[in-house]
């Protein structure tokens, strides 16, 4: 199994959970289970991550593998699937939260879609919210389209990584 993570994953560890200069650990693990292809991500996440020019930016551009972020566009049509879910939601989010998910150049649609074509799972820390109107979950999103998801600590214990 191949692991496809969101921005969050790298964000909410940096910032939150494993900062780089105080769980390195944490950072060299990642980094191997990148080289191993066990993890991966898509360019659009890349260019969330770019948006700062911080620790974490460097340390994804330095340390990570240069083939970690794939082109999202090779899934247009399940990117295409993707976007009719959520407007088939309509009744349910506003219309704001309908642009942020399917905004062109935000991630969570075309992971959901990346995830979908390629049979992978999606590590994000969102939490689903299936009652939200404001916000487009992204473990939401893949239980609409049938792709699996977790949270970090739960890919870790499926690919069976201590730090």
């Amino acid at each position: 199994m191949t692991y496809i993570v969101d921005s969050n994953f790298f964000i909410e560890a940096h910032r939150v959970t494993y900062p780089l200069d105080v769980m390195p650990a944490y950072w060299t693990r990642i980094a191997d289970l990148a080289k191993q292809g066990k993890i991966i991500s898509i360019d659009k996440v890349k260019a969330e991550l770019d948006k700062h020019d911080d620790e974490l930016k460097a340390w994804c551009n330095n340390v990570l593998p240069d083939n970690f972020f794939f082109n999202s566009t090779t899934c247009i049509e399940a990117y295409r699937q993707t976007v009719r879910w959520a407007v088939s939601k309509s009744d349910q989010y506003r219309p704001d939260a309908l642009a942020v998910f399917l905004a062109a150049e935000r991630a969570d649609a075309w992971i959901v879609a990346y995830a979908l074509q390629n049979n992978m799972t999606v590590v994000t820390q969102e939490v689903s919210a299936p009652d939200s109107k404001k916000n487009i979950k992204l473990p939401d999103a893949c239980i609409a389209m049938e792709v699996p998801s977790l949270n970090t600590i739960g890919m870790l214990r499926a690919i069976g990584a201590t730090i």
